[in-house]
């Protein structure tokens, strides 16, 4: 997977939102906006190849969490941002 190019991630009145940028995506029309966790992830794989093991590796070196809750948790984020078109396989 991979973040796709011209989304940002930025902090607004102290929420975390993607953002479309350039011409490719001026018919973007949605808001999409992180908890801290999500934002953190989207930091620690912007420009890089990633998999959901990836991100619950992730999830479970900065949290207090088990591998099984991370998986699916990082699973789940995975195909939300593949379906929110932010990212693809």
């Amino acid at each position: 997977m991979k973040i796709n190019e011209g989304f940002e991630l930025r902090e607004m009145c102290g929420e975390h939102i993607i953002i479309a940028t350039g011409v490719a995506n001026i018919d973007f029309s949605k808001v999409i906006s992180l908890n801290e966790s999500a934002a953190y992830l989207w930091r620690e794989v912007e420009g890089k190849e990633f998999t959901p093991e990836t991100l619950a590796t992730l999830l479970t070196a900065k949290y207090d969490i088990d591998d099984a809750t991370a998986l699916a948790d990082a699973t789940a984020l995975a195909q939300r941002w593949v379906e929110a078109g932010i990212a693809a396989l």
